[in-house]
């Protein structure tokens, strides 16, 4: 769809269905069409279609990288065969002697990648809590390049202002990434508020049906873009074709999925701060919630993701992830379907375990993904493995 100027904005749930994706021009077609072929004829040596090798470009991936952009608001989208990719890709603008300035609370491949692959490469990392704005300022290196954080955090759930530390970024002179999957572009919007570029898993939310792993980045700055364009061909991270269509066809009903998961963890989370077997919630939502405030200035709502702790350490969270029967026990999150995760022993492993206590990864700590099933099945299945 190609939006007159004459009407829109168009809605994010409109942009999700369209944006990037008008009807085949050959065949009129109104889904993309999967274009597997590894490469395309030239009319005479050098002189294409706007395509030469799939590494280089794709249709159905053209497709996929034009509304991902739309849904956030920037000018150029670039996907990846996984979040991590897109995350490798990024710290390859740096060189040896960068630093970089990262959230203290991260997805536990995103510390593997800083500090086993980076840290090697001579790109050192600082983890720090950046709520703390002032500490934040006083962070920084005159090696500092990038500022890397998600927001709400994985998985305490921090919420970190995201204008605040991209005014301190832009005046030290570092781009500064946000790590949205949690979020969604249904939820917030993070180069509004000053980020230079945004990064997705688009295996959770955007795909949202657990069937496809990939990551993408968005961002508005040109000579970012032209540099991430070069990095995404020569180190060649991308998607296959039909993992493109199947990201494609789950991100039409983002907002929908959002919307109604965001709802029923709301419920979740507030049934759950009055259970006798739980010790604390983490959920930005909840009215005790450090970073209420700030989360409510710069998102549509608090989410579907919650952190919880089962009195009883890890024996009791063990007992709790096996008796339930709608959750699977199974990483990852953002799908159609409820997941149910221990944190220090799945996706978090690789954080050291000093460091894991510091953050607050307890060894009773559980990760709720809320899922589109029916609320009251959600919540008998939480009380009932609670016992």
């Amino acid at each position: 769809m190609k939006p007159s100027p004459k009407r829109g904005p168009y809605s994010l749930d409109t942009l999700a269905v369209h944006a990037g994706q008008p009807p085949d021009p050959q065949s009129g077609a109104v889904m993309t069409p999967i274009v597997l072929a590894s490469t395309f004829a030239q009319e005479t040596p050098g002189k294409t279609k706007g395509f030469e090798y799939s590494r280089s470009g794709n249709p159905t991936r053209n497709a996929l990288e034009a509304c991902l952009a739309a849904l956030e608001e920037g000018k150029h989208g670039f996907a990846f065969a996984s979040g991590l990719g897109a995350s490798t890709t990024l710290f390859h603008t740096l060189r040896t002697g960068d630093h970089v300035l990262s959230g203290d609370d991260v997805y536990g491949g995103t510390f593997r990648l800083l500090d086993k692959v980076m840290k090697p490469m001579g790109v050192a990392s600082t983890f720090m809590d950046m709520t703390d704005l002032a500490a934040v300022e006083r962070a920084f290196l005159p090696s500092t390049k990038l500022v890397w954080i998600e927001t709400p955090t994985n998985p305490m759930l921090k919420i970190f202002d995201i204008a605040a530390i991209a005014e301190i970024a832009r005046r030290k002179g570092a781009m500064f990434v946000v790590d949205n999957t949690f979020a969604t572009p249904v939820l917030q919007r993070p180069l509004a508020l000053g980020a230079t570029a945004v990064l997705h898993s688009t295996t959770k939310y955007i795909n949202g049906h657990s069937d496809a792993v990939g990551g993408a980045v968005v961002m508005n700055d040109d000579a970012l873009a032209d540099r991430v364009r070069f990095l995404q061909n020569a180190i060649g991270a991308v998607p296959s074709p039909f993992d493109c269509y199947l990201v494609l066809r789950g991100v039409k009903t983002l907002g929908v999925r959002v919307r109604q998961a965001t709802a029923t963890a709301g419920r979740i989370a507030e049934r759950l701060t009055r259970h006798s077997r739980v010790e604390r919630v983490y959920y930005p939502g909840l009215p005790d919630h450090p970073g209420r405030a700030v989360g409510e200035r710069q998102m549509r709502g608090p989410g579907a993701m919650i952190s919880f702790v089962v009195r009883g350490g890890l024996d009791a969270a063990r007992s709790f992830l096996e008796k339930l029967e709608i959750f699977s026990c199974a990483e990852s999150l953002g799908g159609v379907e409820s997941l149910a995760e221990h944190p220090a022993i799945m996706t978090h492993a690789s954080v050291p375990e000093a460091q894991r206590r510091a953050l607050g990864i307890a060894d009773g700590l559980v990760r709720l993904s809320i899922g589109i099933e029916g609320e009251a099945d959600l919540l008998g299945d939480v009380e009932h493995a609670l016992g």
